[in-house]
């Protein structure tokens, strides 16, 4: 079963140079009070796996507000002027991705598979900086999988097994992260007995949950 810890002991886990996974999408579904206890950390040079980098003084973006973060990989960062800035000025380095294909980059990783074949972005400059795979005649990208040493991700309710249950849209891409990295750490707004969820609520299986943090307002 996963271990029940606070947002600060949480943050202690992510060390420098880490590649880290935020769930949410526009602040929807985020694991705010792990991103606020990294914030206080102070922790810096992290590599940030997103959907987006949300706003600059809520998700993810005061991750960036902060500059704690060194590169992205990111399908949108238009809502974050900071991210912005960032990029600019040449001190904070992004990979853009379509956010289909970087939600499958990150499915794959957990799943094992070596890459998927995708025809976004055929013909533009991508084609310059990825590898690309004919079959039958058509042209695909070869994508990779994402992987992470640390996902920070957010759910409605866990049980103490660590089978999670997500609200609404805040499912985005909190699901696909949860097996995608080498520690899972889950901010949860319940934490119920076992056997309390319903089983067909159950998106995300506690075995890829390894720490559980309650959620405070």
């Amino acid at each position: 079963m996963p271990e029940i810890i606070d947002a600060k002991t949480a943050a202690s886990m992510v060390k420098e140079n880490d590649r880290l996974m935020v769930g949410g999408f526009l602040a929807v579904g985020a694991p705010e009070n792990l991103i606020d206890a990294l914030v206080e950390k102070g922790t810096k040079n992290l590599h940030m796996i997103c959907i987006c980098t949300d706003y600059i003084d809520r998700g993810n973006g005061k991750l960036i507000t902060a500059r704690q973060v060194k590169s992205l990989q990111v399908s949108h960062i238009g809502t974050n002027k900071n991210t912005q800035a960032q990029f600019t000025e040449g001190s904070l380095k992004i990979e853009f991705n379509p956010q289909g294909t970087l939600s499958e980059r990150i499915r794959i990783g957990g799943a094992g598979i070596g890459g998927f074949l995708s025809p976004v972005g055929l013909g533009t400059i991508l084609e310059q900086e990825k590898e690309v795979v004919e079959v039958d005649g058509q042209k695909f990208f070869l994508e990779r999988p994402i992987k992470a040493d640390i996902a920070i991700i957010r759910a409605k309710k866990a049980d103490r097994f660590g089978n999670l249950v997500y609200s609404k849209t805040a499912r985005n891409a909190n699901p696909v992260m949860a097996p995608s990295a080498k520690i899972t750490i889950v901010e949860v707004d319940e934490i119920v007995e076992n056997g309390e969820l319903d089983p067909e609520a159950i998106v995300t299986s506690g075995i890829f949950v390894d720490y559980l943090v309650q959620h405070k307002e």
